[in-house]
């Protein structure tokens, strides 16, 4: 357990902390940034997902830097990822912030590449790392998440939808890097029996 997979697990770690400030019914009144109104818990649980979000880059960073890549830290490190952008995509369409039917496409996409993963960890003996277009995916989900949580923050009056253009950039990069990773791993089922 290096630097880099303790970040991870901190990730990990602050998941719940930011399902229950968001789902809670808590009453810590409302905050207004920018013409923005939004609730206070809204605003703190934003801001958790950012710093857990921030936390991906910072143990890659650590990881690469450090020479501290291990095959924990290729499973752990997406799989943080896909249960932090889960949970905020989820708490989304049932705040009414997001169309279900593009969370649906985005977590399928999560389910089947993790499948894929752990075919390819089965049969090739190694974890496969995240390809460039996906940590593309992942951080374009990460600001549209961000920005609807912020109640589409600095656009809240302009009417501007930020916040959805962002979703609709997000899917379209969670269905093409879906695509590549199946691709270009296609010989894992051309070649089964």
């Amino acid at each position: 357990m290096n630097l880099p997979n303790k970040i991870t697990v901190l990730r990990v770690c602050l998941i719940p902390i930011f399902v229950i400030i968001m789902v809670a019914p808590f009453d810590w009144g409302t905050i207004n940034l920018l013409s923005a109104e939004m609730p206070v818990t809204h605003f703190v649980a934003a801001l958790i997902f950012i710093v857990a979000s921030a936390t991906d880059w910072i143990d890659g960073h650590y990881a690469r830097k450090l020479n501290l890549v291990t095959n924990l830290g290729k499973f752990l490190d997406p799989l943080a990822d896909k249960l932090l952008v889960s949970a905020a995509f989820i708490i989304l369409v049932e705040l009414g912030f997001a169309p279900s039917w593009m969370i649906i496409v985005i977590i399928s996409r999560e389910f089947a590449v993790t499948g894929l993963r752990a075919i390819l960890a089965a049969s090739e003996g190694e974890v496969v790392a995240a390809a460039m277009l996906g940590k593309i995916k992942t951080w374009t989900q990460i600001v549209a998440i961000a920005l609807l949580l912020l109640h589409n923050f600095p656009f809240g009056e302009g009417g501007f939808p930020l916040g959805m253009i962002a979703l609709w950039v997000a899917l379209f990069f969670t269905v093409w890097s879906g695509w590549d990773y199946f691709y270009k791993n296609r010989h894992i089922f051309v070649n089964s029996k």
